[in-house]
């Protein structure tokens, strides 16, 4: 009795987890389907279609049950190339595939593709196995939106053009280049308010995996198709000499097409291969983050959570942990009708964490409210924090509740970059805001084009909780004013 007595107290201290506020659901996969998730699309009935890397496409129905258990998968499509991601618009399924941007439908309502059409299959391949293509979504010039992967290694048919670009594929099948400089380009999403943001993984060229929004005649970097730009179908400026070695802030300096990242993911503390993401636009069904933006991790078999902000015309923001511990490598999320969020899964290709070859969840919230670091924005002379619930003031409102580095990355041909330039910042004071859910963090030494990473070890809630977690990654691009 003593013994019990002692575990069951011992349980009552531990802290919170992340489970505590976010349960995964697994959904059961039957045993003769191999659903290497690489698209998610979820239809205005509640259906969800869910894309395999082996070319076939499912539709789930059940999957927003309580008990998922009952979720029934049916064959949609098949025979498709490495389709890498759907879009249900004006009817049709949009589908990107290796080489092509097709649409297909079910005609006759049995719940199989009987209608496929080629809407653009002029983007190139040289036989390299990495050049994968990724969307599409609908961007603000009201086309296609869809990214190239470059080839990593041998390309046995020559070399193909317009590998590492976005494209702009207009209704008819006109393909116009957009962006240069893309590396790994995972995952593409469309803002609410209407831009297009991609993730890109860490490697040569691109010093750590990062988000940035694309706009038209923007370079992201990396050189291996900068070629393609003196064809005439470029019409923006040819970035050449791209400089090796310097420091991203420095190169921006030098190329001012160069687009800095709105969030660098520092590697390791978060992540190390984002992919898809997702708007959360439930209003608050699914916590207390509505608005903010969810991005998976196909290694950390994980999600994180991104809050932006638009500063001098410049989209920047910080990143947050999020939820670990799904089944393997998370490479496509979508919200759901029941205000989950919908993850899909493969380990093919690059080992990750989890103890699956693939898999499909669900993240829900419980209804409890996590204790977290809402926002971190920019103001001047420092970072504004906003919480999920009031602090205690008299713990929290002091410079030494929290510490604060910066540091950036190279641009240069080696693989990744280390965090350099690395500097230890002084917190100089805490002012309290009026409805102590906010703390002005102020700071010396603030640098545009660095990562700000604080740590926020000393803060409690009013409640006497420690933050979920403690670590925010902010992406300094402008100086507010």
């Amino acid at each position: 009795m003593v013994i019990t007595t002692t575990l069951c107290a011992l349980a009552l201290s531990l802290p919170a987890g992340e489970e505590d506020f976010y349960e995964i659901v697994t959904i059961p996969i039957p045993e003769d389907i191999v659903l290497e998730v690489s698209g998610i699309e979820v239809l205005k009935d509640g259906t969800a279609l869910v894309a395999t890397r082996r070319g076939n496409v499912y539709s789930v129905t059940g999957a927003w049950e309580d008990d998922a258990s009952n979720a029934q998968f049916n064959l949609f499509a098949q025979g498709l190339q490495e389709p890498l991601g759907l879009l249900d618009h004006d009817g049709w399924v949009y589908v990107m595939q290796r080489g092509e941007l097709s649409r297909m439908r079910d005609t006759r309502g049995d719940g199989r593709v009987d209608e496929l059409e080629t809407i653009c299959d002029l983007i190139p391949i040289s036989g390299n196995y990495h050049e994968y293509n990724f969307g599409p979504v609908i961007g603000p010039d009201g086309n296609f939106w869809v990214t190239t992967n470059k080839p990593f290694g041998g390309e046995p048919f020559g070399r193909a053009e317009w590998r590492g670009f976005t494209m702009s594929i207009t209704a008819d099948g006109q393909m116009i280049p957009t962006c240069s400089g893309l590396r790994s380009p995972a995952g593409v999403e469309a803002s609410p308010w209407g831009d297009v943001f991609y993730t890109d993984n860490q490697g040569e060229w691109c010093g750590a995996s990062k988000l940035s929004i694309m706009r038209p005649g923007d370079f992201h970097g990396h050189p291996h198709g900068i070629g393609s730009c003196k064809n005439e179908e470029w019409a923006f400026s040819i970035v050449d000499n791209v400089p090796n070695g310097k420091l991203f802030p420095e190169v921006k300096e030098e190329i001012p097409e160069l687009r800095m990242p709105a969030v660098w993911f520092p590697y390791d503390k978060m992540g190390r291969s984002p992919a898809g993401m997702a708007w959360d636009m439930t209003e608050g069904a699914f916590g207390p983050f509505a608005g903010q933006l969810f991005v998976t991790d196909q290694y950390d078999a994980s999600v994180l959570r991104v809050a932006l902000e638009e500063v001098n015309g410049n989209w920047q923001g910080a990143c947050f942990p999020f939820r670990m511990g799904l089944q393997c490598g998370a490479i496509r999320c979508e919200f759901g009708p029941d205000d989950s969020l919908l993850v899909g899964m493969t380990n093919r290709g690059w080992g990750g964490r989890g103890n699956s070859p693939f898999g499909l969840q669900r993240l829900r919230w419980t209804g409890e409210t996590p204790f977290e670091i809402h926002t971190m924005s920019a103001i001047p002379g420092g970072f504004r924090l906003r919480f999920t619930s009031e602090v205690n003031l008299d713990v929290s409102a002091h410079a030494s509740s929290f510490k604060m580095k910066s540091y950036t990355y190279k641009l240069h041909s080696g693989y990744g970059s280390p965090e350099v330039d690395v500097k230890e910042l002084t917190v100089t004071g805490v002012v309290a805001n009026e409805d102590a859910r906010g703390l002005d963090v102020m700071v010396d030494g603030l640098r545009s084009g660095y990562v700000h990473e604080l740590s926020a070890e000393g803060v409690a809630s009013a409640a006497g909780g420690s933050l979920l977690h403690k670590k925010a990654y902010y992406t300094l691009i402008e100086l507010a004013e």
